[in-house]
């Protein structure tokens, strides 16, 4: 179930709305052009392999890609591991997308196969978290400044869609506003109680 929260961007000791209402994150995100949709799940295999993702969703995302000129699909996830090389793959890839960026020539476009993430929109003086899980597509128009968490054990398998070949260039803003919100985990284990501050 997909909640958005959404705070002033001077911190989050405020909560301006909190919800898990379709319809509501949709008017709230629609004016600054943010795709929001879900998706009906379908079946595949317990270790996502990218082919038979692709396969299950095909007509979803040829549809997709046939009406926004999508250049690239890819399928790309993570889950947890005792290996210690995914530890540190999926330690230095949280950071990187954990700092505030925009992008200049190209829409961030994700469908949450499996598992959970949170995107974070800076807009209009607010920020908005959006946690996504299977069956959400998300769109994050070139230019919004965001972050994304996938916490501290990653857990997720999304389809990604890009209208240029070089895939994922971020613009980072230098900014330090992520570290002010609650992040991933803090928003997992809140999403059943009507407050949410700081879980940093």
């Amino acid at each position: 179930m997909t909640l958005l929260t959404t705070w002033p961007e001077s911190g989050p000791g405020t909560v301006l709305r909190r919800t898990t209402d379709p319809a509501e994150i949709d008017a709230v995100l629609a004016p600054a052009g943010v795709r929001y949709e879900q998706w009906p799940l379908r079946e595949g295999p317990e270790e996502p392999d990218p082919e038979a993702v692709l396969r299950a969703y095909g007509d979803a995302v040829d549809g997709l890609v046939a009406a926004e000129g999508f250049a690239t699909v890819d399928v790309v996830g993570l889950r947890p591991r005792k290996d210690l090389g995914w530890r540190l793959t999926a330690k230095a890839e949280r950071k990187k997308f954990l700092m505030e960026h925009t992008h200049d020539d190209d829409d961030e476009v994700r469908f949450f196969v499996a598992g959970a993430g949170a995107f974070y929109l800076h807009i209009d003086r607010e920020v908005h978290a959006v946690l996504c899980e299977a069956g959400d597509l998300l769109g994050v128009p070139r230019g919004t400044r965001h972050w994304f968490d996938m916490g501290a054990s990653p857990s997720f398998t999304v389809i990604r869609f890009f209208h240029e070949e070089d895939g994922w260039v971020g613009n980072f803003t230098g900014s330090d506003i992520a570290l002010k919100f609650p992040d991933f985990d803090a928003l997992m284990a809140t999403r059943g109680t009507s407050v949410l501050g700081v879980g940093q």
